[in-house]
């Protein structure tokens, strides 16, 4: 039975992701573009802490892995509504482009709920990579204006991570965590085990 001495320290940034974004919802509801922003960069933060202490705490784990991909989600979406509400215009003349990019993100998303009844969390380096150009380009774009290099910089860079995760999902029968990327899950031990049974 789960309680909260189950939870560790990494859980509850992962947690404060999770439960932030209702608040964040209401800021966007509110129109306070400035406070939306410094909660927003309050959340990415804790997605770079989250991690860190679990590697350095050794405290890694498949739930917490999972929750760490849920909150990610959870303030990816929450950026992206950011986005459209106080830049419009920017996400309608770019919405062909923001389609194109997000469709593979769905498609990863239907087969991972297909093969293994939830997301996956490969948390692979390209997917930290992109991660930290989503967050960097919502973020600018928020309290600056729309950057159109690092815009295209993190279209390419998600449209190769999804790809990676498409094929990452192909290559694993079983849900796994944490996965380098697919030099490593060759390599993988789990992989091989489930290439012999």
């Amino acid at each position: 039975m789960l309680t909260f001495k189950n939870y560790n320290i990494a859980d509850w940034f992962s947690f404060y992701r999770i439960a932030a974004a209702p608040f964040l919802l209401i800021l966007l509801w509110l129109q306070d573009r400035e406070l939306f922003s410094w909660f927003l960069l309050i959340s990415y933060s804790t997605d770079m802490i989250d991690g860190y202490l679990a590697r350095k705490l050794k405290i890694t784990s498949p739930r917490g892995s999972q929750l760490d991909s849920i909150g990610d989600q959870i303030t990816l979406v929450v950026g992206v509504i950011g986005l459209c509400v106080f830049e419009g215009s920017f996400m309608k003349d770019n919405l062909l482009i923001i389609v194109i990019a997000f469709s593979p993100y769905i498609l990863q998303m239907l087969l991972a709920y297909k093969k293994y009844g939830k997301a996956t969390s490969f948390h692979t380096y390209l997917a930290k990579s992109s991660a930290i150009i989503q967050g960097l380009f919502i973020l600018s774009a928020l309290f600056f204006s729309p950057n159109y290099s690092l815009f295209y910089f993190m279209i390419i860079l998600g449209l190769l991570e999804t790809t990676e995760e498409i094929i990452l999902i192909f290559m694993y029968d079983d849900w796994v965590s944490d996965i380098k990327g697919i030099y490593w899950a060759l390599k993988d031990k789990r992989r091989q085990k489930e290439n012999t049974e």
